[in-house]
This record gives C-alpha cells, sequence and structure tokens, in this order.
C-alpha cells in the first residue's frame, strides 16, 4: 500500500517539477499551432508530420471525440461523400479506381460493407413488418404442432382407461358385497360407460391424426446426430430462427468469398482480373445491396405498398450489377448483360442457396 502511495506522490512531484525543470516543454504543448509533431517531436514542414503521418493540430474539445468517432467510422471529412454517390451512380467506376491504387481518395470496401450490414441488421430488427411471423414459417405443415396434439390426445386417453379399470374394480367391489347398494352400482356404471366412450373417441382421433414421421419414431431409438437436430428445430422454430438471424449477421462477411468464385468464372483465366479485383467488387456490390434494403424496410414502414417496392428493388438491383460489371471490368453493353444475367443465376442458385444453407447449418448445430 505504502509503494503505491509512494508512486503516486513520485508522479505527482514529477508533474509539478516538470514544468519548472523544462518549461519550454509545457509551452510546446499547448500551443494551437505547434512546430513539432506532437507524436513523435519530429520538426513539422507541413500540416501532417511527415515520419509518423499525425495532424500537427490537435484538437481538445468535447466536439473532437464526436469527430473522432466520425473519422473512426468512415472518414467522414471527405471519404464518405466521395465514396456514396459513386457506390450509388458509378460503382464500376468506384470499384476500378480503388482496384488500381485510389485508396486514401475512397471509404475501404470491407469497412463500408461491414458498417452497412450492422446498420442494416440494426434498422430491419427495429422496423414493424419485417419480422419471420414468430416462427410459424418453419413449422413445417403437420409435423411442428401436431407431435404435441398426439401426446395430448394419447395422455387424454391414458387417463380414461385408468378411470375404465379404476371403476370396473369399484363396481365388482360393490356387486361382490353383502348388501350391494342398487344407486352406487347405477352410478357407477353409468360412469363406466362414460369413460369407455371418451376412450374410444380418444382412440378414433388418435387414428385419424397424421402418422409420426422417421425422425419421430426414432426418438429414443438411436436417431442420429442430424435427425435429432432437425427435429429439435422443428419443435422449437422460433429459436432455430432467432440463431439464424444472430448468424447472419456475424457471418454476412462469408458472402464475399462465396461470390468471388462465381465472379472468376465470368472470366475464366483472364490474367487481367484477379481475386482481388472480384473480392473489391462482390464487397462493394454488397454493400449497396445492403443500402438498398435499408432503403426499402424505412419505405415498407412508411406503408409503401409492397410489390412496388419489390418490383423496384428488382429492377435496381441487376442495374447496379449491370453497371457495375460493366465499368470494373471495362465491358461492352452486349458483354456486360450476359455476364450481368450469369452473374445473377449464380446468385439465385448458389450463392444466396450456400449461404442460407450455412445459416441453417449453424443454426441447427
Amino acid at each position: 500500500m505504502s509503494n503505491a502511495i509512494d508512486a503516486g506522490a513520485d508522479r505527482a512531484r514529477g508533474g509539478l517539477i516538470g514544468p519548472a525543470v523544462e518549461p519550454t516543454a509545457v509551452a510546446h504543448h499547448q500551443h494551437h499551432h505547434p512546430t513539432h509533431c506532437l507524436n513523435c517531436d519530429t520538426m513539422l514542414i507541413g500540416p501532417h508530420c511527415h515520419v509518423c503521418g499525425q495532424s500537427g493540430h490537435v484538437h481538445r474539445t468535447a466536439g473532437a471525440i464526436v469527430h473522432d468517432i466520425a473519422h473512426g467510422v468512415f472518414h467522414f471529412e471527405g471519404k464518405i461523400w466521395r465514396t456514396l454517390p459513386m457506390l450509388v451512380r458509378q460503382p464500376g467506376l468506384l470499384t476500378r479506381r480503388y482496384v488500381d491504387g485510389q485508396r486514401a481518395r475512397f471509404v475501404s470496401p470491407l469497412a463500408m460493407f461491414l458498417f452497412t450490414v450492422f446498420l442494416m441488421f440494426a434498422i430491419v430488427a427495429n422496423l414493424p413488418g419485417w419480422t419471420f411471423a414468430g416462427g410459424d414459417a418453419l413449422a413445417s405443415g403437420l409435423s411442428g404442432g401436431m407431435s404435441e396434439t398426439r401426446a395430448k390426445v394419447a395422455g387424454e386417453r391414458a387417463k380414461a382407461e385408468a378411470k375404465i379399470a379404476d371403476y370396473s374394480r369399484r363396481l365388482t367391489g360393490e356387486r361382490q358385497k353383502a348388501d350391494p347398494k342398487g344407486e352406487r352400482i347405477a352410478s357407477l356404471e353409468r360412469r363406466l360407460t362414460e369413460a369407455r366412450e371418451t376412450a374410444a373417441d380418444l382412440r378414433r382421433a388418435e387414428q385419424l391424426l397424421p402418422q409420426r414421421g422417421v425422425s419421430e419414431l426414432s426418438r429414443g431409438t438411436g436417431e442420429s446426430w442430424l435427425d435429432a437436430k432437425l427435429r429439435h428445430a422443428r419443435e422449437n422454430p422460433t429459436l432455430l430462427l432467432y440463431k439464424m438471424k444472430t448468424s447472419a449477421y456475424k457471418f454476412s462477411w462469408a458472402l464475399i468469398p462465396l461470390s468471388v468464385p462465381f465472379l472468376w468464372l465470368l472470366f475464366p483465366f483472364n490474367r487481367r482480373f484477379g481475386l482481388y479485383d472480384h473480392a473489391v467488387f462482390a464487397t462493394y456490390s454488397l454493400t449497396f445491396m445492403s443500402l438498398l434494403t435499408i432503403a426499402a424496410a424505412i419505405l415498407a414502414s412508411l406503408a409503401v405498398p409492397a410489390q412496388l417496392l419489390i418490383t423496384v428493388v428488382s429492377m435496381i438491383a441487376p442495374i447496379h450489377i449491370y453497371k457495375q460489371l460493366r465499368g470494373t471490368y471495362a465491358l461492352g453493353r452486349k458483354s456486360a448483360l450476359l455476364r450481368t444475367a450469369a452473374l445473377l443465376l449464380f446468385i439465385m442458385a448458389a450463392i444466396i442457396p450456400a449461404f442460407t444453407f450455412l445459416l441453417v447449418y449453424l443454426g441447427v448445430a
């Protein structure tokens, strides 16, 4: 304890002695426009240090905190306002210029993608009408609720059969008495008849219910891991959807490596374009699609007709892909149209199903 106090005292003393011993240092750090870098003490020859890159002028205000947050997310001092308009209007030119080396002018595609994905999930999750109907969509037909229904019917039938056995035993005992009571015998016979009718009705109901599936029959009889997980998913669809939603946010980046091979297939064995070109293309394209989803979600919450939104989104997405393909890879109109059609086919038939399968697997695993 005394060591800590002594160390604190030494620091305080040093803070007091320092200005006295080297007053120019304090004056130097308090100057609004220093002549030396405040980070590495190198002589400044411009607005930024040519050794460590730090700005010569540093802020010490509350507003600087807000600026630092914005800077850390998107470089709001200029990059975002150059990147966003080009992403919307000239995605091909943006991709090509970034690939060719103009990195300082634009926001990194990966940083922009991760931020828009975060924004998309944050907005969509809190807007009305963008839910999965409480998970009912996964209760596949009868398999979701029939298991519980069959269990209830079987339980009621077991109760009715137990009553039949009890009433039969009591009725036999009453008849064997030396002085049997007619009213009690009649009451027990009536109850026994009702119990038998109830049991018969429940047996008929069990026969009318859909038969159990293979995975349900395998309960407790060595069912496989996959069967057990799928059964659990069917019985808990809301939990599965929650896991899929969480996985979609965490593993959204997987869409980039899933897309790159199919972009390569559009230019097989073409040495002009490498995997890096395709990765930047996919990342910027996915960023725009995330922004498009955000806009559609907001418009849907404002009561814009769903059919209109679907039509508009279905038109904008292919047009954007066409423009980005043409500008990024310097294609002619016909070549860009053909490759756009092929890429859309890849997206619908392979990329989205593969990503969905990944989410389902992560949800049931």
